[in-house]
């Protein structure tokens, strides 16, 4: 085997949806205040009963039931998160654990919300490599544990949820290879920290960098597979905001592309957000099997990562 390949997809969010309306009874904004600005409308929020493993579970067993594999199938489970409460056991252990798999290679990956995209290159990696024959790749996160329900600036943003892909050995590469950095002296721009740990963040900052510096990246990531930006049947980016997700599109010159705006509906779910929107486009049919699509996250820790993929 040459390369490694997506699978399936799949995805899960909670039950329980916030409005922009319902916010407006929780602090000072509106649904006009909300979307002008950040674009989104509604967001689905956990309860108390539903932790972390549970939602990468659900959309864990969504991708396996696609790809047509028994939990036996999987040798590595790689969860992105930085919402986990415990530091032991794992998201990936404890997910494995609820679906039944067998002595996997388990590990988690805190790239908050460039997490999914350096998990995917992770299992490329390991499966190109040998190390794993099929590797079940999750992003997850419950925003809503580290949000400070007070602070209409950061509160107004956040959801929940899980997206998963399945990824195995291929004879062609279908997952391109990663374009993938940081900016360190800027990771203070947009953090999940105290006792309680809550999300903060630098917007105006964040937005200049994804803005400006970003999409020249993004059009590297796109170079590395042998596609121009023209190419692309789709872009997925991180899901944080419609006034950084549309002009960063434009920027990349992805001018015949589908561009994921999940945000709208699932708000920004960090780790959770390209593989929640790239299993609803599929899920859709906006994008058929085999079409390029570009996955790109960018957020905390000013990290980035984007690859080129075939979609399932």
């Amino acid at each position: 085997m040459n390369g490694s390949r997506i699978a399936a997809v799949g995805h899960y969010q909670p039950a329980k949806v916030l409005t922009n309306e319902d916010l407006a009874g929780i602090v000072a904004t509106s649904d006009e205040w909300i979307t002008s600005r950040v674009g989104i409308r509604t967001r689905h929020i956990a309860g108390p009963d539903e932790p972390v493993d549970e939602l990468a579970a659900h959309a864990a067993a969504k991708a396996l039931a696609a790809a047509g594999l028994a939990p036996g199938d999987i040798d590595l489970v790689l969860v992105a998160t930085s919402t986990a409460i415990d530091r032991s056991p794992n998201m990936a252990a404890r997910v494995a654990a609820r679906l039944g798999i067998p002595s996997p290679a388990a590990m988690d990956i805190n790239v908050v919300c460039a997490g999914f995209t350096h998990a995917l290159a992770t299992a490329d990696h390991a499966v190109r490599a040998g190390a794993a024959a099929r590797a079940l790749v999750i992003g997850a996160d419950k925003m809503s544990d580290v949000t400070d329900w007070s602070d209409r600036t950061t509160c107004v943003l956040v959801g929940d949820g899980a997206g998963a892909a399945v990824v195995e050995a291929s004879q062609e590469a279908g997952i391109g290879p990663v374009l993938w950095g940081s900016v360190p002296e800027m990771g203070h721009a947009v953090r999940i920290e105290g006792q309680p740990a809550r999300f903060a963040q630098e917007g105006q900052s964040v937005y200049r960098w994804a803005t400006t510096q970003l999409p020249a990246i993004a059009r590297r990531a796109c170079e590395r597979s042998g596609l121009a930006p023209e190419d692309l049947a789709a872009v997925v980016l991180h899901q944080a905001n419609l006034r950084i997700i549309e002009p960063l599109a434009v920027k990349i010159g992805a001018v015949n592309a589908v561009v994921a705006r999940d945000v709208s509906e699932s708000g920004n779910t960090s780790a959770a957000s390209i593989p929640l929107a790239l299993s609803k486009l599929v899920e859709q049919g906006r994008i058929s099997s085999g079409d390029p699509v570009l996955l790109f996250g960018f957020g905390g820790n000013l990290s980035y990562a984007g690859q080129v993929v075939r979609c399932p």
